[in-house]
């Protein structure tokens, strides 16, 4: 089938759209909800399981590994083999592999079940993104319908730590994992039914080399980012695999260069628009996962919050998320990216502020819900415009596009919480007060810290987005296969 063909099928209304939102909604809430959902249950785990310190935090970061590292890989294989199969596939394996970590009776049992958890949710991701971009090709329709996702996205995280608190407390760590599994089958259910086949386009093959690059390249900062904060930055464990990736990441811009077939066409990136919602993303996932990680040892370890109240702590994150999400997905189609995206990153560079200034001793209703409630507040405000925008007009590059947002989220993510933890702990470790009070100094200026980088990243994203609504579908190149990269004056 030619990419014209599968263009005119996809331009036909389709009646279950709304019905495959729920399930691509679906299928990403539990992914999102796995990215946090065992850290609160990591202390049980380790007890039941008897994991060594090191082999405890594997748990989390052989998740992100697989997620982060196959995310872009996962993109290709949503256009070689169809979006619909994929996220059949990712949606079975993703349950087998829960199913296997919840059933695990030993430490590599479980190791193992949250690596193929990563590899699966790669897989999954770029599908539903660009199941999206498909179903909802018209600026009303796709304000509201990303505005869903980006809720659904965005409060995934609070809800991880929420259930995770919840299921430990009064059931067992093992249905952290297990919660899974009816999760999945109601979204494979979603997806048979409301996600209409689409035959793989001709000409798709897989850039082997640059999956192989790109791969090993984002593993290796991933576990470099992973181990800076429990082994320093000076250590042989951080510093090789940063390098690695670092020169694997730079082999693989240049071999996509030269290939007919890139995994990751330059021209994704290098769109002004594409480009700083990536960044912005980034730049997000830096702040945000360091604030919710700081929040989640505030409360626990410096408050004493049970694990169910420090879970129930973070809803007023999923208020100010759904609050940004309504009130920017009226705007996407009339204002600009760059006059939506800036502000919402202000906006968590604002909490992160108040976050700075937080005392040992500080209040929950007027010191502590606020940075909840703005930080939810800019990312929603962020993420459904930079969701929506990575994808629109992306044409045969849907599915990277896609994938690249959540790369670019999980790249921040693990450098924001492995760069913010150790300024952390070095301004605590030269603080001589109580344990308590230097724990919370430290927190303060890590944040404080992290709302600069945002004030700088805000203004970075405006510069590089350029000016004005880009219409994407206007910078094709004639045969409407290839998307040329606009030019600093271009309107979007």
């Amino acid at each position: 089938m030619t990419t014209a063909d599968v263009r005119q099928i996809a331009t036909q209304p389709d009646a279950r759209r709304w019905w495959a939102l729920a399930a691509v909604a679906t299928a990403q809430l539990m992914i999102g909800i796995d990215l946090t959902i065992m850290n609160i249950a990591l202390p049980s785990v380790q007890r039941e399981l008897e994991l060594s310190d090191p082999a405890r935090q594997w748990v989390i970061t052989l998740f992100a590994l697989g997620y982060g590292g196959l995310l872009l890989l996962g993109g290709r294989m949503a256009d070689l083999v169809g979006r619909r199969r994929v996220l059949m596939v990712g949606l079975i394996g993703f349950a087998a592999a829960s199913a296997l970590g919840g059933a695990a009776t030993g430490p590599a049992m479980l190791l193992t079940g949250r690596a193929l958890q990563g590899v699966f949710g790669a897989l999954l991701t770029p599908a539903v993104l660009a199941t999206l971009a498909a179903a909802f090709p018209l600026p009303a329709e796709r304000g509201k319908a990303f505005g869903i996702y980006g809720t659904v996205m965005g409060s995934a995280s609070g809800l991880g730590v929420l259930i995770g608190g919840v299921l430990t407390d009064y059931l067992d760590w093992r249905w952290c994992m297990y919660v899974n599994l009816p999760i999945a089958a109601i979204a494979a259910a979603g997806v048979l039914y409301a996600v209409r086949p689409v035959p793989r386009m001709d000409g798709v093959r897989v850039d082997i080399v640059g999956a192989v690059l790109a791969t090993a390249g984002l593993m290796g900062l991933v576990f470099g980012f992973a181990r800076a904060e429990p082994d320093g930055w000076g250590a042989p464990v951080t510093i090789v695999p940063l390098l690695a990736g670092i020169l694997l990441l730079a082999a693989f811009v240049v071999a996509q260069t030269r290939v007919n077939n890139p995994l990751l066409p330059l021209r994704v990136v290098l769109h002004r628009l594409r480009g700083g919602s990536y960044l912005a993303v980034f730049s997000l996932a830096a702040g945000m996962f360091a604030a919710l990680f700081f929040l989640t040892f505030y409360l626990q370890n410096i408050r004493h919050y049970s694990p169910v109240r420090a879970g129930l702590s973070f809803l007023p994150l999923t208020v100010g998320l759904m609050a940004g999400v309504r009130a920017v997905s009226p705007l996407l189609a009339r204002a600009s990216v760059r006059s939506l995206i800036c502000p919402g990153l202000l906006t968590i560079a604002s909490g992160l502020t108040l976050l700075g200034f937080l005392g040992t001793d500080s209040n929950y209703w007027l010191q502590v819900m606020p940075v909840f409630l703005l930080v939810g507040l800019g990312t929603g405000w962020v993420l459904v415009t930079a969701n929506s925008t990575a994808t629109l007009g992306a044409g045969p590059d849907s599915a990277v596009a896609g994938a690249m947002v959540m790369t670019s989220q999980q790249v921040g993510a693990s450098l924001g919480t492995a760069l913010l933890s150790t300024v952390a702990g070095t301004a605590a470790a030269h603080y001589h007060h109580s344990p308590a009070e230097a724990a919370v100094h430290g927190l303060n200026v890590a944040s404080l810290g992290a709302a600069g980088f945002l004030c700088v990243a805000a203004l970075v994203v405006y510069s590089v987005s350029g000016k004005g609504q880009e219409v994407c579908d206007s910078e094709r190149s004639p045969d409407h296969s290839r998307w040329k990269v606009p030019s600093r004056s271009t309107r979007l």
